[in-house]
Parts: structure tokens; C-alpha cells; sequence
């Protein structure tokens, strides 16, 4: 089972879970209004250590129409949680202007992935 470091915690992950699953379910209060279709930049994360070498195209669409976030930040909503990671959610619901995060997102990646290599000369 993948180790996801986050805010000074660890936690197990199942295998393959999406990591804003993996996030919420461990008790930390991130944002994914959308509901986990890469449609806003809610549940961006930085990466400390072990970030993905791919990425689903539509987060990479999406990174890249947001100035200043392709490069800095990830979508969790679109990584799946398959080897260990460090983590720093962006935006917590605890600091939103709103009083829910967003529908949960469905267990599987959506939309349906088209993995793409993650652009490196950013």
C-alpha cells in the first residue's frame, strides 16, 4: 500500500485510489467542487516528493488555461495514489468562502483518463 504524507501525517492508501479520495477519507478538508471532473482548480495540490511522471490530458487542459498553476500545482483529483507521495493541499474548505467541498468524486478517474507524460521544461 502507497504512503501519502500530508500537513505532517501519514496515511496507508489503497492501491489506485484517486488521491482527493485518498485525502478526504483521511480526514482533511479539501476542496474538489466539481466533483473530481478537472473542471476547476479546487483540489490542486504541491507536490513535495513523488509526483506523477503522467497526467490525464484534461488536467493538463486545464493547468494549462489557469495562468501561473502548469508547473506549480496538480489536480488530485485526476492522480491515482500508486506509489508513495508527499502532498500540500492548496485550498482547505476550512479557509473557502462555501460550506461543502463539492459532490464526492466518483471512485474512478473522470472524465474517462487519456494519460499523457507529464511536460518536464515547464
Amino acid at each position: 500500500m502507497p504512503l501519502l504524507k500530508v500537513e505532517g501525517q501519514v496515511f496507508e492508501v489503497e492501491d489506485g485510489k484517486r488521491l482527493i479520495l485518498a485525502l478526504e477519507d483521511s480526514g482533511l478538508d479539501v476542496m474538489h467542487r466539481c466533483g473530481g471532473f478537472a473542471k476547476c482548480t479546487t483540489c490542486r495540490v504541491k507536490f513535495i516528493e513523488g509526483e506523477p511522471t503522467r497526467m490525464t490530458q484534461a488536467e493538463f487542459d486545464r493547468l494549462k488555461n489557469t495562468p501561473d498553476l502548469l508547473g506549480q500545482t496538480r489536480l488530485a483529483c485526476q492522480i491515482v495514489c500508486d506509489h508513495d507521495m508527499e502532498v500540500e493541499p492548496v485550498i482547505h474548505l476550512s479557509n473557502a468562502d462555501v460550506k461543502s467541498p463539492g459532490a464526492r468524486p466518483e471512485k474512478q478517474i473522470t472524465p474517462k483518463p487519456v494519460w499523457i507524460d507529464r511536460p518536464i521544461d515547464l
